[in-house]
Formats: structure tokens, C-alpha cells, sequence
């Protein structure tokens, strides 16, 4: 029993800590091809909180989640089967402040979480990146490399994540362009204290309009959609999975030639099976080298 509520929470949670092995998020413009041999450097800082728990429908009160998460990621842009390619790896660290449901306090487990690594290559390349079409794939492997405990909601997930990911841009003309992106998380099963705990295949999909002032600022409006992830232990639905829209709004700038800082605002405005963050605030710290 113990085990079982244990894994509900951190099912909860690992959607509201934005670990990697389930949900891959892009900002607008990510998908843009650079010149290979560049190589950028990137430091997110992330505060999400919520007050809302909803399951199946139906909110579970004092319920209570409040989690910071520093995401460290490196890219580096090559050349591969005779097209772009980027090589990539991102490793977030998460601290749970709070995490309650249902007026009992979870026991947590913060530190290092899961490594994804990353491998993309662009079939279709724009001519004029103003007005054509770019469209690049992405296949995401989160290792088990976290801080991980079955009794605790932890920052790492203990078990293997695939996560192949398509990404588009239609540039629109007069600084105007259309990003999207559309993934699916494979989560292999895992056994824990003889207890099976399984997540179906959870799939995201985000949209955003961009505007580009020049080469250094632009500005973005979207939404990100996810459904799927039902979670059973031993057989049985926890009630827990991913169903979450959530709507973006996202600013950046280059403050050098080389230094870019971005700023994201998002909230939760429908969820259900896990927390409906009422604020995501985020800083975004880049350096091309």
C-alpha cells in the first residue's frame, strides 16, 4: 500500500517538475538549423506551483505541490547522413519545496534527475528560412541516472524513457512564423518491491506564433497539449496520467552577440489525473561558443 501511494504521488509530481522522461518541451524557435560546428551552452531556472490535484474529474482537496528545477543542457550542430544534425544532452536538478495530496505531506527525494540525450537531423530544409518550411526529427533517450526512491516522490523516474519527436517551422513572412512540435514517450515498465508499475505511451503536442524583431528578440504566444500516460501499479489504474493543456507565453532576447536570455510564463488551463499549475515561471540562460 505504502508503495503503491508512493508511486501515485510520484506520478503526480514528475509531470509538475517537467522531468524530461515525460515531456520533452521546446521553446519556439529551437528547431531553427545552425551552422555545424556551433555549440551552445543553456542554464534553465523553473518555479512551478499548484494548489489544484484533480482526479478522474474530481479535485482532492489540500492538495499542494510548489517544485523548483535547474535544467542544465548542451547542443552541439554537425552533419550527418548529408544532412544538419545536433547532438544534445540535458540533465535537470529538482528540489520539491511542497508536495501534498489529500492533506498528507509526501516524502520527497530531491537532487539530480534522469539524462536525456538527444539526436536530431533536418530531411527538409527551408531556402528562404523567412517563408519556407523546415522540418526536423528528434529521437530523446532518458537513462535511469536520477535520484530515485519508490517510497518517496524523486527527482529521478527508475526506469528507461523513449521519446522520438517531429518539429516544424512555416515561416510566414513580415517576422512571422509557425512552430510546432509532436512527440510520444515510451516509459518501459519497471518492478518495485514485486509490485509492476506501468505508464502507457504519453504524447505532446505544442504550438506557438512568433514574431521576430530582427535577428535578436522575439516574441511567442502557444499552447502545449499532452495526453496518455495512464499509470497502473500491480495491475491497477491509479487514476493517474497525463492530461494537461497548458497555455505559453515566451520573450527572448540577446543581450551580446553570443549571450541570449529568454523568459517563459505559462499556466495550466485544463487538467485532470495529476496538478494543475497555476503559475510556470522560467529563465532561460544561453551561450553560443
Amino acid at each position: 500500500m505504502k508503495l503503491k501511494r508512493a508511486a501515485l504521488a510520484l506520478s503526480a509530481l514528475m509531470s509538475l517538475a517537467a522531468l524530461p522522461a515525460h515531456a520533452i518541451d521546446v521553446a519556439p524557435g529551437d528547431y531553427n538549423i545552425l551552422p555545424s560546428g556551433t555549440t551552445i551552452g543553456l542554464l534553465y531556472l523553473q518555479h512551478q506551483s499548484a494548489d489544484t490535484f484533480e482526479l478522474g474529474g474530481t479535485k482532492v482537496p489540500d492538495s499542494k505541490a510548489k517544485v523548483n528545477v535547474m535544467v542544465l543542457r548542451g547542443l552541439h550542430y554537425s552533419e550527418a547522413f548529408g544532412m544538419p544534425a545536433l547532438y544534445q544532452a540535458v540533465l535537470p536538478i529538482v528540489n520539491f519545496d511542497t508536495a501534498r495530496i489529500g492533506g498528507g505531506d509526501m516524502p520527497t527525494k530531491s537532487g539530480v534527475g534522469d539524462l536525456t540525450l538527444g539526436f536530431s537531423v533536418w530531411p527538409v530544409q527551408p531556402s528562404n528560412p523567412e517563408t519556407g518550411t523546415t522540418l526536423g526529427v528528434t529521437a530523446f533517450v532518458t537513462a535511469p541516472t536520477g535520484q530515485y526512491d519508490a517510497t518517496k516522490v524523486s527527482a529521478g523516474s527508475g526506469t528507461w524513457t523513449l521519446t522520438p519527436q517531429i518539429g516544424f517551422i512555416q515561416g510566414l513572412g513580415q517576422g512571422l512564423y509557425f512552430d510546432a512540435m509532436a512527440d510520444v514517450a515510451f516509459t518501459m515498465d519497471h518492478t518495485e518491491s514485486g509490485q509492476k508499475i506501468e505508464r502507457s505511451p504519453a504524447t505532446q503536442v505544442q504550438a506557438y506564433l512568433r514574431k521576430q524583431f530582427g535577428q535578436k528578440t522575439s516574441v511567442s504566444f502557444g499552447l502545449s497539449s499532452q495526453r496518455g500516460g495512464k499509470i497502473k501499479v500491480g495491475g491497477t489504474d491509479t487514476g493517474q496520467r497525463t492530461e494537461r493543456d497548458q497555455l505559453r507565453l515566451y520573450a527572448n532576447t540577446f543581450v551580446t552577440p553570443t549571450v541570449q536570455v529568454q523568459g517563459m510564463l505559462a499556466k495550466d488551463v485544463n487538467s485532470d489525473g495529476g496538478f494543475r499549475n497555476d503559475v510556470v515561471a522560467e529563465l532561460r540562460f544561453l551561450k553560443v561558443f
